[in-house]
């Protein structure tokens, strides 16, 4: 599959809602589903590489589907909000960049 751009990810989720007349859910639904999502991927996590492993019965979920699930909804957020991923993305690098420039420890360039 080719690569996607955030604002073409944007875009099909935002048809993929569209095609549906309760459209996106409020704010605070919103919220509590990415909630939900982070949960089920810090399940994920701890199964991988906690000390919980999984029961025998439990279904085989992954960390790359509960990202998905995590990327589609904070798009639906982002799109319920009318806010621009990419141009909120380069705001906070900008905050990265400058602000915590210095904070941590560079790799030195092999010559």
């Amino acid at each position: 599959m080719p690569e996607k751009s955030l604002s073409e990810i944007q875009r099909e989720v935002d048809a993929y809602i569209s095609q549906f007349k309760e459209g996106y859910f409020s704010p605070l639904a919103l919220m509590a589903r990415m909630s939900e999502e982070v949960g089920e991927l810090a399940r994920e996590i701890n199964h991988k590489y906690g000390e919980k492993p999984k029961k025998a019965d439990e279904a085989e979920n992954s960390i790359e589907m509960e990202l998905g699930d995590i990327l589609f909804i904070l798009s639906c957020f982002a799109n319920s909000l009318d806010i621009d991923l990419t141009e909120a993305h380069n705001k906070v690098m900008h905050k990265f960049n400058t602000r915590d420039a210095n904070r941590w420890t560079k790799k030195m360039n092999e010559l």
